[in-house]
């Protein structure tokens, strides 16, 4: 049988190589200089443009990127497809396609005034291009907020320790912030006291677990409420659901308050626990493979639990060979593995945050070697992780369907970490933190980026309908309230899904971008290294979106022919809203590419080399 070393063996040697050599060339493409002006520089601010410290700016970089998916997603894929898929997916796909992508979105942006790529490609199309590009991204951000909200809950569920820690963390985030900016107190000094604050979180949430709604938890939980009457069940939990309500609060707040007060010095906290939970998982299977193997507790752990792979290698095109193979529609593995990994490979949501807020606080232009693509290829460890870490428990079939798996991201990592000598009890709990941390990271950070999105759809006010659009609590009021209206459907692969195959369709779209701006920018530049993973993420992602609205939900949820249909109203209601967001995206996506077709054409035809503006007619 396989071990698990594998995983760790080949991404550490494709993504090595790819950083040293593909990711200087690339560098080299984009002609950094490190005593450029960015734009972080030109525009500082103190709210949205703010020149960051290196390690600063990478925290938050990579834990905005990071979040959750990295982990949901390669989980998911390997409980349906098996763990050989999964990890090809990965170990080749991010350096070639997801790394490129973070990059080249981070550059592109640096050269047009830390602007969006929905800005970018109305520079060269139209502004009616631009406007599609930001719909189909404000789309996203409500998916994204969505899922990640319900992945949360499900982890604070299942590890109700994790969640006593992660509201001590974000309060020592909130701390660290005044500590910063306000009180200007050392760096060094501060970042000593307020990470061993978040790893002592860890050891408080083993001590006080905390639920809001009565159920079968840890001995010494405290419930909050001594009723569930008030919640949502979502994945047949209230508590999952009160915790859903919660989070959404929580990242509609969050995403209002200036960078400077808990997203810089919280980001920068949980890179931390990002590189602990990585960095320690991946030396764990080194360590614990030939030298100290595991040590779990016995009864800790339901069935087998080793470095040997305990998952299969393959599950079938269709998945019907796995565990929760039952509880799941018909998921041929094309196209559907390459939506549903998401951001372990490529992700259109990285272009957001690259040219949102990372391209906005870059304070040298040579920086975005390491942040854009190094960045990516840290993510891409993150997913090997959890590939790895639910590799190695035998996940019996479940009836609860796979969102239910997916807290064995918590147990197995737990379980690798005790070949450090860690106790199984701290080091699981310490996991589960590290998932909801980076959810919590990546929701608030996408309604930030939602809201950013609407305030370049309406640009100056001139009414009070679009004034009411512009204000920021109104629009992050909307993001959350339909993004807990979509979860009404309850289904997991269909909201998993949809969610991946916008987000890669919008990655499709951020390379469009950058190819179009590429062409413009000079003639010479060779147009491979971007338009082959742009066609190629298009063709994936519309035939996985066009599946999962026609046959996942139109003729599952709605019509009861693939799948038992939703009987509630609410469940009918999302479905519906999940099917047109779908068929939106795809049109939407389909007419942005002929449109920048037609530019690369106009301007690689001209012989010349210039960027060539819009005319009237292209509006």
């Amino acid at each position: 049988m396989a071990g698990v070393i594998w995983i760790v063996a080949l991404v550490l040697l494709t993504f090595s190589v790819a950083y040293l050599g593909y990711g200087r060339y690339l560098s080299q493409f984009v002609e950094l200089e490190e005593g450029r002006e960015t734009p972080a520089h030109k525009y500082d601010d103190g709210q949205e443009y703010v020149p960051a410290k290196k390690p600063v700016l990478l925290g938050h970089h990579y834990s905005s990127i990071a979040g959750g998916a990295p982990i949901v997603g390669p989980i998911t894929a390997g409980i349906v497809w098996g763990w050989v898929p999964a990890l090809l997916w990965v170990a080749i796909g991010n350096p070639l396609l997801g790394a490129v992508h973070d990059f080249t979105s981070l550059s592109s942006s640096l050269r047009h005034e830390g602007k969006s790529i929905g800005y970018i490609i109305g520079q060269y199309v139209g502004d009616r291009g631009k406007n599609m590009l930001l719909w189909f991204a404000f789309l996203l951000i409500i998916l994204v907020v969505a899922v990640f909200a319900l992945v949360i809950g499900l982890v604070f569920d299942a590890y109700p320790q994790a969640a006593t820690a992660s509201l001590i963390y974000v309060g020592l985030a909130f701390i660290f912030g005044f500590w910063l900016y306000q009180l200007n107190l050392p760096f060094s000094v501060g970042t000593v006291i307020f990470v061993a604050g978040v790893f002592a979180s860890v050891w408080i949430g083993t001590q006080v677990p905390l639920a809001i709604t009565p159920g079968d938890y840890p001995a010494g939980t405290i419930t909050l409420l001594g009723s569930d009457a008030f919640f949502p069940a979502l994945l047949g939990s209230s508590n999952i659901g009160a915790w859903v309500l919660v989070v959404l609060v929580y990242g509609g707040i969050a995403s209002i308050l200036p960078v400077w007060m808990l997203l810089q010095p919280r980001d920068y906290l949980s890179s931390f626990l990002l590189y602990s939970g990585v960095g320690g998982a991946l030396l764990a299977v080194i360590v614990g493979t030939f030298i100290t193997g595991m040590n779990v507790p016995a009864g800790a752990v339901d069935g087998t639990i080793s470095f040997e792979m305990q998952m299969g290698a393959f599950y079938g095109f269709f998945g019907g060979g796995g565990p929760v193979a039952d509880s799941l529609p018909l998921m041929p593995l094309f196209p559907l593995l390459f939506v549903t990994i998401a951001c372990g490979t490529i992700s259109g949501f990285h272009s957001l945050v690259s040219s949102g807020t990372t391209a906005k606080q870059l304070d040298k232009e040579t920086d975005a070697k390491l942040i854009g693509y190094g960045g990516m290829l840290g993510e891409g460890l993150l997913a090997s992780v959890a590939l790895a870490a639910v590799a190695v428990v035998a996940i019996p079939a479940s009836t609860g369907g796979i969102g239910l798996a997916l807290p064995n991201f918590a147990t197995g990592g737990g379980a690798i970490l005790t070949a450090l000598g860690l106790p199984f009890q701290l080091a699981s709990v310490f996991m589960a933190l590290v998932l909801s941390s980076f959810l919590l990271t990546s929701m608030d950070t996408a309604a930030r980026l939602g809201r950013y999105m609407m305030e370049e759809l309406v640009g100056t006010p001139e009414t009070t309908v679009q004034e009411y659009a512009a204000n920021r609590y109104v629009n992050t009021s909307i993001i959350v309230v339909v993004a807990f209206f979509l979860l009404g459907s309850g289904r997991w692969a269909d909201l998993w899904t949809l969610f991946g195959g916008a987000n890669q369709l919008l990655a499709a779209m951020a390379l469009l971008t950058v190819t179009v701006w590429l062409a413009n920018w000079d003639q010479t530049k060779q147009l491979v290294s971007t338009g082959v993973p742009m066609a190629l993420m298009t063709i994936i992602t519309v035939c996985g979106l066009l599946w999962v609205v026609f046959y996942q939900v139109i003729a599952g949820r709605l019509l009861g022919i693939t799948a038992d249909p939703a009987t509630a109203l609410l469940g009918q209601a999302a479905g519906v809203v999940q099917a047109i967001i779908g068929l939106v995206l795809v049109g939407l996506a389909l007419s942005l590419v002929w449109m920048g077709y037609k530019n690369i054409q106009k301007v690689r035809g001209l012989g010349s080399g210039r960027s060539v503006s819009p005319e009237p007619g292209d509006d």
